[in-house]
């Protein structure tokens, strides 16, 4: 019987002319991250399903690709790369703190698929964990930005919050309870997807609360973003909230510190930034390409001082962030902004004949040695399907040996994209490719 090929719903393949771009993308984030001190970490697609389960919320937990392996565990895909973090610093007590790292590395969620959302998708992250200090937050925050901006786009900006501050709100609106708070603010996180009106009505349909407890929220949190003007407006309010007041300290010191490192045009306050997960604590981030918000953030994150601790008797505080890569690589591709490619290789060594093919391997690893990507073609066919070939595939020229340059220790180079040819010493060639 056959088999009709074809890919579950919320997933997808990337093939090669793509692939090429992204690969390059996930180069110059590991690049950027390693400029500011980060070391790799990879940990494993899979965990026991206790190390996951009740770290993000019920909608969270509800997202968990969880099921029993063939020894009876129960094991879950990793929902994002920040728990498997907060497992690896309690289990290894001799890591070094604060301790920073950078992960690259797919993640799963069992959610509805839909434009820009997938069931499998790649995140980037960047954590400090073992101070609670302003200036780590501002770390990660600084070297996300320069992520961005290293993929070529200027044009964004980095909204920020706190969870204190929320909180603080919250307790002022009445909203009393832990469990209450979270639910609201697993809502209010909603806002720049489904709009006001329906938020509103979450709030009173899912989480019982009365309309002047909804209006309460809303002259709190919805206001339009802006710099420290907003938590001069909100502080007063807050008079009475030790927690909430902590909170605006905090941004306010956040701010500071981003505008020395050069990023204070791309940071605004916005109070509606509530981040879902339960884990959060403290300052949370949120990335929106200008004009291009209604795609949702790029990259998000915040501070967990909590979450460590619940692995490890020893609190231990942590922030970080991540980017949504694939998210912004089809934006990219959407504004033209990456470039697509069918080849990895500069060059193209045409074997011209059986005889010939020796000489042609030798010049590919030739090319190669001197840092040139090179494609040896791998058959003596025709020379006109091998051009054809280079051509389609993007190469930028073919080199080519037949048996008088092989002779004269000579090789021919046609350039693709103008036609031109030349006859050069072999020896010679890789300086042609800038080798």
């Amino acid at each position: 019987m056959t088999t009709t090929p074809r890919t579950l719903r919320g997933f997808r393949d990337y093939l090669p002319e793509t692939m090429i771009a992204k690969a390059a993308m996930l180069r110059s984030v590991a690049t950027t991250f390693e400029r500011f001190g980060f070391a790799p970490l990879q940990t494993p697609a899979l965990e026991y399903a206790e190390i996951l389960v009740g770290k993000y919320g019920d909608e969270g937990d509800k997202l968990l690709y969880r099921f029993e392996d063939l020894g009876g565990r129960a094991v879950a895909l990793r929902y994002d790369l920040t728990v498997p973090l907060a497992r690896v610093v309690a289990q290894y007590a001799d890591l070094e703190q604060p301790f920073r790292r950078y992960q690259i590395g797919p993640v799963w969620r069992a959610e509805k698929p839909g434009p820009g959302r997938y069931r499998e998708f790649m995140q980037c992250d960047v954590d400090i964990c073992g101070t609670n200090d302003i200036v780590a937050d501002a770390e990660i925050l600084g070297a996300g930005a320069a992520v961005v901006l290293a993929l070529g786009v200027d044009d964004f900006v980095i909204r920020v919050n706190n969870r204190k501050l929320l909180n603080g709100a919250l307790a002022t609106a009445g909203i009393d309870g832990d469990d209450v708070a979270k639910d609201v603010l697993r809502v209010v996180d909603k806002l720049p997807k489904i709009g006001e009106a329906k938020v509103r009505a979450e709030l009173a349909d899912k989480v019982g609360l009365d309309g002047d407890a909804i209006d309460a929220v809303f002259t709190l949190l919805a206001r339009p973003p802006g710099g420290a003007e907003i938590l001069d407006d909100v502080e007063p309010l807050l008079a009475d909230h030790e927690e909430g007041r902590a909170g605006v300290t905090e941004l306010r010191r956040l701010l500071e510190l981003v505008t020395a490192m050069g990023h204070g045009d791309r940071v605004e306050i916005d109070l509606s930034i509530a981040r879902g997960l339960d884990y959060y604590t403290g300052t949370i981030y949120e990335t929106f390409l200008r004009g291009r918000e209604s795609s949702g953030s790029v990259m998000s994150g915040g501070r967990y001082d909590g979450l460590i601790g619940i692995f490890r008797k020893q609190p231990i505080p942590a922030v970080g962030i991540s980017l949504g890569i694939d998210r912004l690589f089809n934006t990219l591709l959407e504004l033209g902004l990456v470039q697509v490619g069918r080849s990895t290789a500069r060059a193209l060594v045409a074997v011209f004949d059986d005889d010939g093919a020796p000489a042609a391997a030798a010049i590919a690893a030739e090319l190669r040695a001197a840092g040139i990507a090179t494609e040896l073609y791998p058959a003596a066919d025709r020379l006109k399907k091998q051009f054809k070939y280079a051509d389609r595939k993007g190469v930028e020229a073919v080199v080519l040996a037949g048996p008088d340059e092989i002779r004269d220790g000579r090789v021919k180079v046609k350039w693709l994209a103008t036609g031109e040819e030349s006859v050069v010493d072999r020896a010679a060639l890789p300086a042609v490719f800038g080798g």
